[in-house]
Order: C-alpha cells, then structure tokens, then sequence
C-alpha cells in the first residue's frame, strides 16, 4: 500500500469537495507577482493585490486563501481604514507580522491619496451612507461600523468597531467614540450587516442605537444614523 497524505487545499461543504486555489498551482502568468510584472497592478483583484502585500503562506494558511478570506471577512473598506494591527491579529486569526503588513500598505496608500485634491467623500443622506457601506451586504459575519464625519459631511474616518453577533456587551460607547475623539470627529453614522438578510431591527439594534445616542449628546458628537446593511438593500433605525 502506497502513502496518501491528505490533501489539506480541499474543503467538504454539504457533500460536496471544493478546491482551495494555491499559488504555487497557478500557471506562471496567473500568479500574483508574475501577472503584476506582465500586466500591472491593474489587472490583479484586490485578493490577488493583497497576496503580492503578504508574501508567503502561514503555516496554517495558503497565502491566496488567506488575502481571499480577509476581504470576505473584514470587507475591502473595512480592513483599509483598521489601524491596529492587534486587531485584524485577534479578529482575523492570523500571525501579527502579516497583520503589520496590512496596516502599513493601506497606511501608505491612504496618506498617497489624501494628498490628492478632490479626494473627500461627503456622505449627507442614507442613500450615500449606504453606497459607501454596500459591500458590508456581501458579509458572511455581522460587523458593527462606525464612519466619523467633519462639520463639512465629509468622512475623516471608518472603522470596523467589532466583528461577531452584535450584543451590548460587545457594542461599548467607548469603543464607538475612542475614533470620534481620535479623529476630531463632529458626528457620525453607526452601520452593522444582517448575513440573513432580513433589515427588521431586532431590540438589541434599538438598545445599543439609544445607548450611543446617550453617549453622544453627552459628548456632543451627534449620531446621524443607524443602517442595517443587507445585499443590495438597507434599513435607517433612527
């Protein structure tokens, strides 16, 4: 009898087998850094973009796999606008190097394009908030987000406040408003996603939504909104 080693790059899901793409099994002109040579930055998804950023496999995951699963988690504003490498380490399961990696590529970006004129985003209505926040819909995780606004409706920053089901005790005002007194922030839009699907405010979504309008008057950091995001829909709870 011949040894097998199992093959760790493919899942079981509902009886089915699915093929975990790796690098290493792409044809030469499909890899990363190979396509970039050949074709430019332009032509790479934002996974394939965030593989060339990180490098080389974990020993618990493929390189691909994990850029793949970062953006499907995390969402690809969502994890631009994180800061704190601990954070995407504890949330995202992966080493602190890599989550360092993250952090200072889109670091990098974000001061390259705030130099750019015109590169403000206002956000004055629902409907704009939820354009700025629509990928949250395709999230297979809940995330509770915070976009912090100037006097002018301009963004000045967003941040992924936690990731998991949302309840009081994860949602803290201080956690909320930390960014806000960070940032000099004069108001902004609180957003979380149902996976389900279903835009019904549940009570804990009205709890957490009166504790934080609470915190903000005493702050006099107005909350404007909050959106529960779906695919491709939304719900304004205030």
């Amino acid at each position: 009898m011949s040894y097998k080693i199992n093959d760790r790059n493919t899942i079981l899901n509902s009886g089915r087998q699915y093929k975990i793409t790796r690098v290493k099994d792409l044809p030469d002109e499909e890899k990363p850094r190979e396509k970039m040579l050949e074709n430019g930055p332009g032509a790479l998804s934002a996974a394939e973009l965030l593989a060339v950023v990180l490098g080389t496999d974990t020993k618990k995951e493929e390189v691909f796999s994990m850029s793949s699963r970062l953006l499907r988690e995390y969402g690809e504003k969502g994890i631009a606008y994180q800061k704190n490498p601990a954070v995407i380490e504890k949330d995202l399961g992966i080493p602190l190097v890599k989550a360092c990696q993250i952090v200072a590529c889109f670091e990098l970006g974000r001061r390259f394009y705030q130099k750019k004129p015109g590169g403000s985003i206002t956000i004055r209505t629902a409907k704009q908030a939820f354009e700025y926040l629509k990928d949250m819909g395709s999230l297979n995780k809940e995330q509770f987000r915070g976009l912090y606004l100037n006097t002018h409706y301009q963004l000045i920053h967003d941040e992924v406040i936690s990731i998991g089901t949302l309840d009081a005790a994860i949602v803290q005002p201080r956690e909320v408003f930390r960014p806000a007194l960070e940032y000099s922030a004069a108001a902004m839009i609180i957003a979380h996603n149902h996976p389900s699907g279903v835009l019904k405010a549940t009570k804990a979504d009205a709890e957490i939504t009166d504790k934080l309008i609470a915190a903000g008057k005493i702050l006099d950091i107005e909350i404007l909104d909050h959106l529960i995001i779906g695919k491709n829909k939304f719900n304004s709870i205030i």
